[in-house]
């Protein structure tokens, strides 16, 4: 039986976004379940990491959050819309709100840094401003901050394609930060980059969260990394959750009920 379900409101103006999960499933056309009856709450401004093997579910979640991914049954509410069953102008208006970030980037690397930041401003502009291209000076602004905040404003003008990989992940931040997000998603963000870059990157994310309030959700495969920066850690295995509490204390043995084996060098970012 589902667990009682109470209405709750959208969240108001610049609230950062909770999310309530009630019996959620996820099944692919080919019969796949990626999700299997998943009850979640996430409070509003929560750090979490979201750790699993591949094939656990947890890039699922985060794109079943944003909708990317539809839900097969269940509720799903995003700071009080409901986004299981949601079309159109509702669902555009909830996602204009949610910031992503993916292990590829995403970035238009024959323009500028600033031009992709720009993209992030464009579910708050009218199609024809987009069209044209013609961003407001408060878009600006708010490029500029963004890009200032993970410091790399330096690089505002210069071509996408000419950073390093770090680099462009900041970019993506900056990006996700000029739709001024009330909840960001994180989809194995370092997963490419080096240990040092790693670092900064997932430096920004917690600064993300603690300086603005924002609810961050980031998915991680390396334990140390989600030990780290996350407050609350979320395990999966075969599509449930296995594990839900404090980050900072999960110890191997936690790591390893999570994947169902011993904890070895490839899941840590550092030994």
């Amino acid at each position: 039986m589902a667990p009682a379900t109470t209405a709750v409101p959208p969240a108001p103006p610049g609230t950062p976004f909770a999310i309530r999960m009630r019996e959620v499933t996820v099944r692919y056309p080919n019969g796949v379940v990626a999700l299997d009856r998943i009850s979640l709450d996430i409070e509003a401004g929560e750090m979490v990491s979201v750790v699993g093997l591949s094939g656990s579910g947890k890039s699922s979640l985060i794109r079943t959050i944003n909708a990317l991914v539809p839900v097969t049954s269940g509720e799903l509410e995003v700071g009080g819309h409901r986004i299981d069953g949601a079309r159109g102008r509702e669902l555009r208006a909830v996602r204009g709100q949610i910031g992503m970030i993916f292990q590829g980037f995403n970035l238009a690397k024959r323009t500028t840094v600033l031009n992709n930041v720009l993209v992030g401003r464009l579910s708050h502009a009218p199609w024809w401003r987009t069209m044209l291209g013609a961003y407001t000076a408060a878009d600006r602004r708010l490029a500029f901050e963004a890009l200032d905040r993970v410091e790399i404003l330096p690089k505002a003008y210069q071509r996408a394609a000419d950073l390093s990989g770090g680099q462009a992940q900041r970019v993506a931040i900056a990006r996700a930060l000029t739709q001024e997000p009330r909840l960001v998603l994180a989809d194995e963000p370092v997963a490419s980059l080096d240990p040092p870059t790693a670092h900064a990157v997932m430096g920004d994310l917690r600064r993300i969260n603690q300086d603005l309030g924002i609810t961050v959700l980031t998915n991680l495969h390396l334990l140390d990394l989600a030990r780290r920066y996350g407050t609350r850690l979320i395990g999966l295995r075969a599509g449930r959750i296995v594990y839900d509490g404090d980050a900072a204390s999960a110890d191997d043995a936690v790591f390893e009920e999570i994947y169902g084996r011993s904890i070895g060098a490839q899941d840590v970012l550092e030994k």
